[in-house]
């Protein structure tokens, strides 16, 4: 259990170190800050639009942060002998493949909660349709531009990563400024504040779900492979309901809906995780659909994990086929 730890904290470690992560992380943060912007050309629609262009942003990026995380960890060490020299130790292979896991799922949940935070800092931003906060814009870049500052100076002056140092910088000083901001600024009528956090909370589980497909494919492909095969995964869960759900009126035959119906089960629904529509028409999202959603991705989570095991005991190490 402490190697496993020990793999896990290295994983996460080497993760947020990874320059690509931080360059992933600060594009993604520019885009949600600039939404309000953008608020400025539609009608009555502004949050709505930051909403959803926020969320949309977090999911994207979180994918790519993930399938660059595991091909860092995962492939790039298969490739250059490290595995091998973990496995000289008394390192099973099951741990190792599960450490990765816990190590990607921890890094892309700290991507997404800086993105989250950064999504309610820009609801505030767009107060109505044509006024913006834009004290609360410029706090909120000059956040961004003090925590590269400091990542520049801690790598010159103590050698220290720049990236993590960065990214931690952005993880406390952004959270701090939106309780600032839900404290001492008028909530927005717009957007119910408790569905808004329940809505950004299942985008975690949408991660995270796809930090564990990425290990998985990350044992047997390289870096581009592996981000082709999820985006066809993420693209094919977003329509599964349309592909593969067939409606109990529609006649068919058995052979046809056994199919449908196994790959409705095996790709991951990622409609599920997305209550943008919800909060558009000021639906209530009850805490019992956060609930369930945790644990539909608890069992797929596990189900992926078991899979990477199975795949990964089988895989040849530098000619190490033990």
């Amino acid at each position: 259990m402490f190697n496993l730890f020990q793999l896990t904290r290295n994983t996460f470690r080497e993760c947020i170190r990874e320059p690509i992560f931080f360059i992933l992380l600060i594009t993604a943060l520019a885009l949600i800050g600039h939404f309000p912007l953008a608020a400025l050309f539609v009608f009555s629609e502004q949050l709505k639009l930051v909403v959803d262009s926020s969320m949309a942003t977090s999911l994207v990026f979180g994918l790519f942060a993930a399938v660059l995380c595991a091909s860092h960890t995962v492939s790039r060490e298969m490739r250059n002998g490290t595995v091998l020299l973990l496995l000289s130790k008394p390192v099973y292979r099951w741990s190792f493949i599960i450490a990765k896991i816990f190590g990607i799922i921890c890094a892309v949940t700290l991507f997404i909660f800086i993105c989250n935070v950064a999504t309610i800092i820009s609801v505030y931003i767009a107060k109505d349709q044509f006024r913006l906060d834009m004290t609360a814009y410029y706090i909120f870049f000059s956040i961004l531009i003090i925590a590269s500052t400091i990542g520049c100076l801690s790598n010159f002056l103590y050698g220290k990563s720049f990236s993590s140092t960065a990214i931690w910088m952005v993880a406390v000083l952004l959270p701090l400024y939106c309780v600032c901001l839900m404290l001492f600024q008028p909530h927005p009528e717009e957007i119910i504040l408790k569905d808004l956090i329940i809505a950004l909370s299942l985008i975690f589980f949408s991660v995270a779900t796809m930090a564990t497909i990425t290990v998985v494919f990350s044992t047997r492909l390289e870096m581009v492979a592996n981000l082709t095969v999820c985006c066809v995964i993420f693209f094919l869960g977003l329509v599964s309901n349309y592909l593969f759900q067939r409606p109990d009126d529609i006649g068919g035959s058995a052979l046809l809906d056994f199919i449908c119906g196994f790959f409705y089960a095996l790709l991951p629904n990622w409609q599920f995780f997305w209550m943008a529509d919800a909060l558009a028409t000021r639906q209530a999202i009850p805490v019992s659909y956060l609930l369930w959603a945790g644990v539909y991705v608890i069992f797929y989570i596990s189900f992926c994990s078991m899979w990477a095991v199975g795949v990964f005991q089988s895989r040849e190490i530098a000619k190490d086929s033990r």
